[in-house]
């Protein structure tokens, strides 16, 4: 049997579930990554999560979302430790308007993908810009293509 896929979730993504679900876009999103830990608990994906996430959830001010995803984060497969060459990735894509650490890091573990909801980050991968090293997907389209 293949390995599952490691997956990388950014801030965004993760907290996709704690947003209200009154527009259309929002709620088919956060069901995307509902059934990713729906995958997540049956063994198809493996979750590689890390410090730079964490660091975010903690700097959260709402403490009712800080402690669900806390929750959250302690169901990952893997947790990855910012390294010396992530980091100095991070700075070069930064430049270019990258959410970079997360980049680099699920790059520097070599993940399957990188899942996001962030526009503008999407928009940065798509065009190539850094020359991404792994997939950077919507949850959505990620699940449209994802075949456990």
């Amino acid at each position: 049997m293949a390995r599952p896929s490691r997956i990388y979730l950014d801030t965004c993504a993760l907290m996709r579930l704690f947003d209200g679900r009154s527009q259309t876009r929002i709620d088919i999103e956060a069901s995307a990554i509902e059934t990713f830990f729906r995958f997540l608990q049956k063994g198809k994906v493996q979750w590689v999560a890390g410090e730079v996430l964490e660091a975010e959830i903690l700097g959260n001010p709402d403490r009712k979302a800080r402690a669900r995803v806390s929750r959250l984060l302690s169901g990952a497969t893997e947790r990855i430790i910012l390294s010396d060459a992530a980091f100095l990735r991070a700075g070069r894509l930064e430049r270019l308007g990258y959410g970079a650490l997360h980049l680099a890091c699920a790059e520097d573990t070599a993940a399957d993908a990188l899942l996001t909801t962030d526009d503008r980050f999407l928009r940065r991968a798509r065009h190539g810009l850094g020359h991404p090293e792994i997939a950077v997907e919507n949850s959505v389209n990620w699940l449209q293509r994802f075949k456990p």
